[in-house]
């Protein structure tokens, strides 16, 4: 790895982490430190002068410590027992012949909680060296933080007690060039979450300092990503030859395609570009590859951008009627194809590659574009994955489709949308009838949306950066009035400028003022493709392509070739395409009850329907109880 160069002390300090700082500052007025959250990562540590590269904690941890003339820093954890940091003769005797530690094999040393108590004190008590203890894993230390066992709450118990009567110390024999002012020989607590300790372990403790330790920022991810530049270069590349120029654009791009990640992330990332020989001006197909465990993208595909030139004339040919908003969904796809969906924003590389929302009257062809383009895209159905959103209208169903929490039952095996996107990280997602869910599970959209990721009950990180996220509605076809009663917003005929605007002003006000999530319609955006009603001359090609189907259906199933006398096909078209309020579901409803099922009964009557290679239908009759009769010969 190669450190970076960082030309003054002034941004070096600016880089530094902020948790550290604080903890430098809080040592001569707090005995212990609860030090919680992105515990497990790399932070930007000075190595040398104009020097800084990324350390695990430990090492950043002693640095500070290192500073205000600490000699040892004793770790504990629940497997090893209590060891010495650094590792080095000089730590290892005072660990011995100071707090009378027996380490095996010269580093460990086994230790229980009582002892671990004990040792807290003498810590505590010490006048000849500086010392600190860190207790790693201390998420670990109960099985119930609330629940503790007698040996569990007597420990805990005494290092309250600690806290409160822990006075600073003065050395009696301070090393050359130290101040010697009193400060406490601190014990600092490594946990995942502040509630994995007893709730009133620092309760009204002045003593204790609570430290939250967050993801780093854009500015500390670029100068991280100067460090990994030489693992992206190619083998035949020398990094010194390469401008500075080049390597900032690659700090600056690495940093922005990898928003809410940690620094270890980015040494993954890096290590895994090497591996797969990645160059480094690929680098946001390595952060790709480490998202979504593929490096091949569909996205892209030389091949995308022909299919997307002749996406309109593909999409007519099964969603019919609906120029306009076929003409906005290629648009907005074309977008996602060239990767700039939320260029706009410095961070908008994390979200997923388009949005869409399908509005407008049902049995139009909203469900039916969203198939049509993940065959467009991705070349095969099989990759749309569709949630039925009424199936989610209860809060407590949020645990089906994202995961349940932590600790309770089922929350091993994650969410059904995060299990399905993992599975298929490039896909689109199909989310139905959306107004009809909970409205907290609509809140975990905003995340979605904005982050372009999910955390399932398990922590796992599920990334939606390369889904096409599809919503559909009804809202606004129908809406209340002044006296509270259902009245229809928009009827066949309507003009659709007149359509269009309706349904948007609807879909704003259920999100403003309904559900009051002003945010959530702020990142759908301007990506609402409203829908018209099928028209006349619209219906009878849908109900021509229909009716293809059903005598296609009958000669694959029983070989016989159905033929329509003109008088019998135009009073089945006229029935069947007489309302279309319910659009082209409503026009196959009709079919199914006023074509399939008397042709049904009349092929399940012939005696001689195996013998028959073809019939005609030469009229279909109805009685007075609106039964239809289909007429073979």
């Amino acid at each position: 790895m190669m450190t970076t160069s960082i030309p003054t002390a002034e941004e070096i300090a600016a880089l530094v982490p902020r948790w550290t700082r604080d903890l430098e500052r809080l040592l001569p007025i707090r005995s212990q430190f609860i030090i919680s959250g992105n515990i497990r990562d790399h932070f930007l540590t000075p190595v040398a002068e104009h020097l800084i590269t990324p350390a695990p904690l430990r090492r950043c941890l002693w640095q500070v410590l290192a500073r205000q003339h600490f000699e040892i820093l004793l770790i504990y954890d629940p497997v090893e027992g209590i060891r010495p940091y650094p590792g080095n003769a000089a730590t290892q005797e005072i660990a011995r012949t100071l707090f009378k530690l027996n380490l095996q094999d010269g580093q460990t040393m086994p230790m229980s909680l009582d002892h671990l108590a004990d040792l807290m004190g003498l810590l505590n008590r010490t006048r000849e060296v500086r010392a600190a203890l860190l207790i790693d894993f201390a998420s670990r230390l109960a099985r119930h933080p609330d629940q503790l066992d007698a040996g569990e709450h007597r420990f805990f118990l005494a290092a309250e007690r600690l806290a409160v009567h822990a006075v600073p110390i003065v050395l009696k024999t301070p090393p050359p060039g130290h101040d010697n002012r009193p400060r406490f020989n601190p014990i600092l607590w490594l946990l995942n979450r502040p509630q994995d300790l007893p709730s009133w372990f620092a309760l009204d403790n002045a003593r204790i300092e609570s430290i939250g330790i967050g993801l780093p920022d854009f500015d500390v991810r670029e100068a991280a990503a100067r460090s990994y530049f030489s693992l992206f270069a190619p083998d035949n590349e020398n990094t010194a030859t390469i401008d500075e120029t080049s390597q900032a654009a690659f700090a600056a791009a690495f940093a922005r395609a990898t928003e809410g990640l940690t620094l270890v992330a980015l040494s993954d990332i890096a290590q895994l570009a090497n591996r797969q020989g990645i160059g480094w001006e690929r680098v946001e197909d390595a952060v790709q590859c480490y998202k979504v465990g593929v490096l091949e993208n569909p996205w892209k595909k030389s091949y995308l951008k022909s299919r997307i030139a002749h996406a309109a004339a593909q999409i007519e040919t099964r969603v019919k009627g609906q120029p306009q908003a076929v003409t906005k969904t290629v648009d907005i796809l074309m977008r996602s194809v060239m990767g700039l969906t939320g260029a706009q924003a410095k961070s908008g590389g994390n979200r997923p590659r388009g949005v869409l929302f399908f509005a407008g009257p049902s049995g139009v062809g909203k469900t039916e574009l969203a198939k049509t383009l993940t065959e467009l895209i991705f070349g095969d159905e099989r990759a749309y994955i569709r949630f039925d959103m009424s199936e989610f209208a209860e809060e407590h169903n949020s645990a089906r489709l994202l995961g349940a929490p932590p600790g309770y039952v089922g929350f091993e095996a994650g969410g059904e949308l995060t299990n399905a996107v993992r599975e298929k990280p490039f896909s689109v997602v199909l989310f139905d009838e959306v107004e009809k869910a909970h409205p907290r599970i609509l809140d975990k959209f905003l995340q979605i949306l904005e982050d372009g990721r999910l955390t399932d009950g398990r922590g796992d990180v599920t990334y939606f950066s390369e889904t096409l996220l599809v919503f559909t509605s009804n809202l606004g076809i129908f809406i209340e009035d002044e006296h509270g009663r259902r009245v229809q917003n928009i009827v066949p005929g309507d003009p659709y400028e007149v359509v269009e605007t309706r349904i948007k002003d609807a879909i704003a006000d259920y999100f403003k003022y309904h559900l009051s999530r002003p945010e959530i319609l702020n990142r759908i955006g301007d990506n609402i493709v409203v829908f018209n009603f099928i028209t006349a001359s619209v219906a009878k090609p849908i109900f021509v392509g229909m009716l293809e189907n059903v005598l296609r259906r009958v000669r694959e199933e029983h070989r016989l070739a159905l033929h329509f006398a003109p008088a019998a096909l135009q009073r089945l078209q006229d029935w069947c395409i007489e309302d279309l309020g319910n659009g082209g579901r409503g026009i196959g409803n009709r079919l199914e009850s006023r074509f399939i099922n008397p042709l049904a009964r009349a092929l399940f009557a012939l005696d001689d329907l195996a013998r028959r290679e073809e019939a005609t239908i030469t009229d279909l009759v109805e009685d007075e109880m609106g039964i239809v009769s289909v007429i073979l010969r």
